[in-house]
Order: C-alpha cells, then structure tokens, then sequence
C-alpha cells in the first residue's frame, strides 16, 4: 500500500511578512526610527549617526565604518586595480568604481529628483540631493546633538571637538580645521587677488572683502 506523501509545514505570506514586522521594529533606530530586519544592519546603520569606524588600516591609520569599505580602500596600497576602462584604459579597483566612471563616458544619469527634476548618474547623489528638499538631518554629533544632511559635514564638525587641525600651512607654522581656510591664508603668502570688483576692478584675496 503506497503511504501518504509527508509535507513540511508551509507558512503563509502573511504570516511571513508579519513576523518581518516585528523583527525590524525590534531593530528600530532610535536616532531616526529607520528599521531593520538584522540587528548586525542596525549596528552597522548607527555608525552613520555615531561617525564611529571600527575598521583601521594598518598601513595609513585610516579608518572605515563598514569592513567591506577597508577592504577596499586596502587594494589602493597594494596598486591592484583589475577593472580597465574600454573607453579610455583608466583603471580601477572595484567594479563598482569602474561602472560610476562608464556613466562619465555614457552621460548616462539615470536618477531623477521628484521635486526639481535634477538629474544625478549615482543612486547616492539624489539621496543627498533630496535631503535639501526635506530638511533632513540624520547625522548626528554625539558630543553636542549638532545634526548634519551629510557624513562629510559630521566629520568636519566632530574636529570642533577633538581640537584637529590637519591641514597645515607649507608657509608658516599655522593650522586650519577646513581646507578652505587654509586655502584662503595661503594667499597672504602668494599675494594672489582672485576676487575682482566688477564696479572699480580693485582685486582682493577673500570674497568676503569684495561683498
């Protein structure tokens, strides 16, 4: 006599999605209330609010948030770059790197903002561009709450903290916080005006003298 076919037992889609739910609020963000189904993510998402990077090089002291990211800043002391531009023999390290360079070749710019109709060739740019439109701030500084649209903005500001000033003047024994400031007192050493009046032509070396 045949016997019966045994089945595991199936569990609904709704069931399915239901239990996701409840797993991604158990892994809610409490800095922006974005969630996630694996709390390994949410660990991971945080460090995008904290600025905290885990991850050091050992051969520069730069450090990463994500490993996957050391990873790949690795391959630029060792030189390995395997992916070659067809257009232009350029090459690369990351295929990932070598596609954002291929839209330079295409003009391909596939991501468009819904409010102002801006146009953007990577996924990251239009996400940074749309937190103009909603005011979003989702980096926040951990010593003083300051929040910030952009990672790069948290960075520059956490310097106010720490007291670091990298970029340092061939010139003269001054520091700056901001590349920019430094450029600006470079002048005073080079003498170079490249802000002219369009009224008398007089020329200075801040625009914040010519306004």
């Amino acid at each position: 006599m045949a016997q019966p076919i045994k089945t595991k037992p199936n569990c609904s889609h709704r069931t399915v999605q239901s239990q996701m739910k409840k797993n991604r609020k158990l892994n809610q963000c409490s800095m922006c209330g974005k969630t996630f189904t694996r709390k390994r993510d949410l660990i991971v998402h945080l460090r995008t609010h904290t600025g905290e990077k885990p991850y050091e090089c050992s051969q520069c002291d730069k450090a990463f948030s994500v490993i996957g990211n050391l990873r790949k800043h690795a391959k630029t002391h060792t030189g390995d770059k395997p992916y070659t531009c067809s257009q232009c023999d350029k090459a690369f390290s990351e295929i990932g790197s070598l596609r954002r360079h291929m839209k330079t070749h295409t003009g391909d710019k596939p991501h468009q903002c819904s409010h102002c109709g801006h146009i953007f060739s990577q996924k990251s740019d239009l996400k940074a561009h749309l937190r103009t439109h909603t005011g979003e701030k989702p980096y926040v500084c951990s010593q003083c709450d300051k929040a910030f649209s952009e990672i790069g903005n948290l960075r520059e500001h956490a310097k106010t903290h720490t007291g670091d000033k990298p970029y340092q003047c061939s010139q003269c024994e001054n520091a700056y916080l901001k590349k920019n400031h430094l450029n600006n007192h470079l002048r005073i050493h080079t003498g170079e005006k490249p802000y002219q009046c369009n009224q008398c032509e007089k020329a200075f070396s801040q625009k914040s003298i010519l306004n």
